[in-house]
């Protein structure tokens, strides 16, 4: 029993030994690339780290040490702005962190972070996270946070939509997430879907706030529906009479429509014939 005890011991001070000397080339490492002039090798600080699936070998099972070891590297070197490549190994760097330890969640949004707000690059933001997504299909906060990147900094609503979908889609995900949805799916002109899930939503709901959100919402798509149809109609109007319709009646008198379409709340579009702008009678937040 004390032999076994005794060989255990030694093969963990040997482990142990082999990671401080892994660290110490790894730093001696750094030291040395750090002292090459930048003119000479652009980005020259971060050009010794190896890949990430040979540099877990190394670690003797103590991967995730390693990968604390490199997000913290990475935090102090992403805040140093006299470095002007420092963005060129950007995703590299936070694969090698995911490669070491896929479920280290903070790297992936602070690697997405750097990468939108920093470094401008929304493609490498979203690459990040989808690779968060991956790694950790069970985490739905990476195309959560992917789907606000789309829509509000790339405006790809159709993209954002996607990657509000895959929220929804995992296990815990918020309900605003639905809402996201609805919304980027009316931005990209897909009227019927989000009305589908704005009513499913307005149905559902038990919470009243909730419920007037829905119905603002509704009505936002209706009106965006009919405006739609309506400014179709005129363009036809136009294309035969040379002329923008002297009021929206006269398209339904000139059958290019059934009827006229009224709001939510059955009242008329609001119409001006110089310009031919058609817009609803109420802003929706304020029903």
């Amino acid at each position: 029993m004390k032999k076994f005890s005794g060989e255990k011991g030694f093969s963990t001070l040997f482990l142990i030994f082999i990671l401080i000397l892994t660290c110490g080339i790894f730093m001696n490492l750094k030291i040395k690339t750090d002292m090459i002039p930048r003119k000479k090798i652009p980005g020259s600080s971060i050009i010794y780290i190896p890949s990430g699936k040979y540099l877990k070998f190394a670690t003797f099972g103590n991967s995730s040490i390693m990968a604390d070891l490199i997000y913290l590297w990475a935090i102090q070197y992403y805040s140093e702005y006299t470095i002007v490549d420092r963005y060129k190994y950007l995703d590299h760097i936070f694969s090698i962190i995911s490669e070491l330890d896929h479920r280290y969640l903070d790297p992936y949004e602070l690697g997405a972070i750097i990468a939108a707000y920093e470094a401008r690059d929304l493609d490498i933001a979203l690459n990040i996270l989808d690779r968060g997504l991956e790694k950790n299909p069970d985490q739905w906060i990476f195309p959560y946070e992917a789907g606000h990147y789309a829509a509000m900094l790339k405006k790809d609503y159709q993209l954002a939509r996607e990657y509000y979908k895959k929220t929804m889609e995992i296990e815990g995900a918020p309900p605003i997430a639905k809402r996201l949805y609805a919304d980027a799916a009316f931005k990209s002109m897909d009227f019927q879907t989000s009305w589908q899930t704005w009513l499913e939503i307005y149905e559902t709901a038990e919470d009243e706030r909730i419920k007037k959100i829905a119905s603002n919402h509704l009505y936002q798509v209706k009106a965006g529906m009919d405006i739609h149809t309506i400014k179709e109609a005129m363009a036809r109007f136009k294309e035969k009479y040379g002329h923008n319709p002297e009021d929206l009646p006269r398209l339904v008198k000139a059958g290019f429509l059934d009827s006229l379409p009224k709001d939510l709340d059955e009242k008329d579009y609001i119409y001006d014939s110089t310009t031919g702008e058609v817009k609803s009678p109420t802003i929706p937040w304020k029903r």
